[in-house]
Formats: structure tokens, sequence, C-alpha cells
């Protein structure tokens, strides 16, 4: 059975759940728009289905399986956690998982009115995850490297987006910054390695959860700390550094060229999703361009 010949509807979940978990059949089912390696569903008032859709491999939601329960305890901020595994049958040959549902609405669908609330926020929860991860933590396969080596990503993004000319030589210049700073000469640590405006929720105008850890990994902390850029409105991350308090210059200047790299990816997308291309966010794009002016500037 391919991808296209599955079709997730509720009534698929609520028989997988009648088949593997009887009691939580009888719950409200509602689609949550958005998503593309997983769909989410949610499952009554606390609940989310998340089925595995795009995603080639079962990894990243066993990986969240696997770690989740671990970090949630430690971490100031609600993530979603597992309570109940979907395993592949004939009905649906992937796997799917009940986590608890994160409530809010997500960033790039809300604002962030609060900078110095929500810098303050990102950088407790930061500060809380990026202890140093076992010797058993997944490592990232596609990301986690040094910008030096991140070159080919970074050159694909960039010809995709082609910047003006001016806008172009101050992201070069950004990207240089960050590929000549000194690499993490720390033990690896855990990193989200994901943070960008769909993976965070926002309530009361700041952040009030993280979602969607399955690119997480054990590795270099700059990678998580790019969201600065990426989630915070200007003026606010000197704030978030100084909170955090645990990034030296070299820190930052790989965050803030990694920052860049994921803006002109969210552009990409916003540029896609105005085509009409498969995946595309047209509501990305906007985003991806101010994420990008607050790099540049540097605040």
């Amino acid at each position: 059975m391919t991808d296209t010949e599955i079709e997730i509807t509720a009534d698929l979940v609520r028989d997988l759940l009648r088949e593997q978990h009887p009691d939580l059949a009888g719950l409200a089912i509602r689609e949550v728009v958005g998503g593309w390696g997983n769909q989410m569903w949610r499952l009554g008032d606390e609940l989310a289905v998340r089925m595995q859709r795009m995603d080639p491999t079962p990894e990243l939601q066993l990986k969240e399986r696997r770690w989740l329960p671990v970090l949630a305890p430690r971490l100031p901020l609600p993530v979603p956690t597992p309570v109940r595994f979907g395993e592949p049958s004939e009905r649906f040959p992937k796997h799917w998982t009940v986590m608890t549902w994160v409530p809010g609405e997500p960033l790039d669908h809300g604002s962030i009115s609060r900078g110095a609330h929500a810098a303050e926020t990102l950088a407790g929860f930061l500060r809380a995850l990026h202890v140093e991860a076992p010797a058993e933590a997944p490592i990232a396969t596609d990301r986690g490297a040094h910008p030096r080596d991140c070159t080919d990503g970074f050159e694909y993004f960039f010809q995709a987006v082609a910047p003006d000319d001016i806008a172009a030589a101050e992201v070069r210049t950004v990207w240089d910054d960050a590929v000549a700073a000194r690499a993490w000469e720390g033990p690896p640590v855990w990193v989200h390695g994901d943070l960008h405006p769909a993976n965070v929720v926002v309530s009361d105008g700041t952040l009030s959860g993280i979602v969607d850890f399955g690119d997480m990994f054990a590795g270099d902390p700059a990678w998580d700390l790019a969201a600065a850029w990426l989630l915070l409105p200007a003026g606010s991350v000197s704030r978030f550094f100084d909170m955090y308090a645990h990034a030296d210059e070299a820190a930052i200047r790989r965050a803030r060229g990694l920052a860049a790299t994921k803006s002109l990816f969210l552009m990409l997308m916003g540029q896609n999703g105005d085509r009409g291309l498969p995946g595309g966010k047209p509501n990305w794009g906007p985003i991806g361009r101010a994420a990008l002016d607050r790099v540049l500037k540097g605040v």
C-alpha cells in the first residue's frame, strides 16, 4: 500500500482506536490542519493522535516515544507526551501514537506581543533542555553539524529564494561568519532540532508550549539558539541570550548563521505555497522574510 492509497480520516482513526485502544474510541475526533510528515487529530480535549503520513520510516515517532517521557518532566513548558502506542496493522500499516495535547495556537498562525516574557520563557525552556545527553541519545543525520558542513543546504535555499542584491551580500556575510566560528566544544546536549513558528504554540501573547520533537538529537545547542531570531519579535534577542546565559560568542555566531538558513527555508516554503506546490505554506513567506530581517539586524 502506498502513501497515496492511505486516506487518513476520522473514521479510520476511530477504527484503529477500537482495535487497539477501545477505551479511547468514544472520544471526539477532530482533524488538526497542517502537518506534513505526520497528521494530527484531536482526541477529546486532552489528547491527540499522531499518524505517520509522509515520513518514510517510523523513526521520528519511535524517537518521541522513547525520549519524550524522559525529557518532559524536566521541561518548564508543556510538550506532547506519548500515552498510548498504535502499531502497524492491516487497516493502517504505519505507526501512530496517542499523545497529550498542548493547548495554544501555532505561532505561524498567531503572534507574540509580550516579547520580553517570550524571550525569558524560551531561554528558560532551552536552559532546561540543553543538558548533557546520555550516550544512547539519538545523533542527527541531516542536521546538527557545524555550519561549515551545511554549506550545500545554505546554497540551495539561498539560490532558490534569491534575495535582493543588497540583502544577498548581508546574508552571505552572516553565513560566512557562522562558518568561521569556533565549533561546539562541550558535551553533546539535548537539542529539539526543529524550532520554527509551526512547532511552538502561543497564548496570551507569549510562548506556551513546544511541539514536534521528531528531530531531537544530541549535539550543538546553536541549532536551537537560532530560534531567538526565528520566533521572537524584534528587540528580544539580547534579552534571550542574557537569560539563557550559557552561549559564548562562537555559539551566537553559529546560531545566527543557522537562523539565516532557516529563514531562507521558511521563505522557500512560502514561495512553494504561492505556487501551489505540495507541502508549500503561503503564510510562511512573510514570516521567513521578517525573521531574515531580524537576523540581518542582529536583533
